[in-house]
This record gives C-alpha cells, structure tokens and sequence, in this order.
C-alpha cells in the first residue's frame, strides 16, 4: 500500500475528535468503552486512517485488559514498532505503517503461537466484516 501523508488540518476533518486525539496525537482511549473490545465478529480490522489491513478476527483474543487484543498483526509490514518510554516502564508502540497511526502498544506476555498482545484502541480501527 502507498504510504499516506496527511497535513494535520486534513486528518483533522477526516477523524472525529476521538479518532484524532488517538490516531495522530497518541492518546488512549479509556478500557472497557471501545466499540471493538467484546467483539467476536469474522472479519479483518483496518487502520481507520488510510484502510490498511492491520488484524484479523481470527488472532483476537480476550486479555481482559479492556482493549481489543490481537496476537499477529495481518502482515509484520503492515505496522511499525517504536520504543515508548511515556509511562513508567518502556513499552513498544504499535503504528499503521502506512499513515504512521498510533494504534496500540505490543507486550511480550500474549497467547501462543507469538506470546505476544497486540493492546489496540478501538478508535483508531475499523473493522471489515467477512460474508
């Protein structure tokens, strides 16, 4: 996919105001109120930016973390991984490796066959449901 610049003004009128403050400034949105979190529908999560595919239904789990938790992405090269030193203890970013998104965070403690928790905001996805 062509990766997808944006000048801040026009992601602003693309995103509501949600979808921006997480997307484009890395917020979080508040666990247990994404639309996506308690969600088992088949189909394939899309950045809510640019519509790159990022993960599928078929690798969601429960974390019980309040956010929408994944244990592959769709394809490595369709997000970005970045050192996050915010909080009290380093953590890896999850970015749309076509519009540069804040999606999420990745933690080493997830289910097999990666063991890894892809802990994605619900707003910054959208999901694509399969017939």
């Amino acid at each position: 996919m062509k990766r997808v610049v944006k000048s801040d003004e026009e992601w602003r009128a693309q995103l509501t105001p949600e979808q921006y403050r997480v997307t484009r400034q890395a917020d979080t949105e508040s666990p247990f109120t994404g639309e996506y979190y308690e969600s088992k529908e088949d189909g394939v999560y899309q950045c809510v930016c640019c519509g790159n595919d990022l993960f599928s239904s078929e690798t969601k789990f429960d974390s019980g973390t309040g956010w929408p938790s994944f244990w592959a992405p769709v394809a490595e090269e369709n997000v970005i991984y970045r050192p996050d030193y915010k909080l009290f203890a380093p953590r890896t970013e999850v970015l749309c490796a076509v519009c540069d998104a804040h999606l999420g965070h990745m933690f080493p403690d997830g289910p097999p066959p990666t063991h890894k928790r892809f802990c994605i905001n619900s707003v910054s996805l959208k999901l694509v449901k399969r017939e």
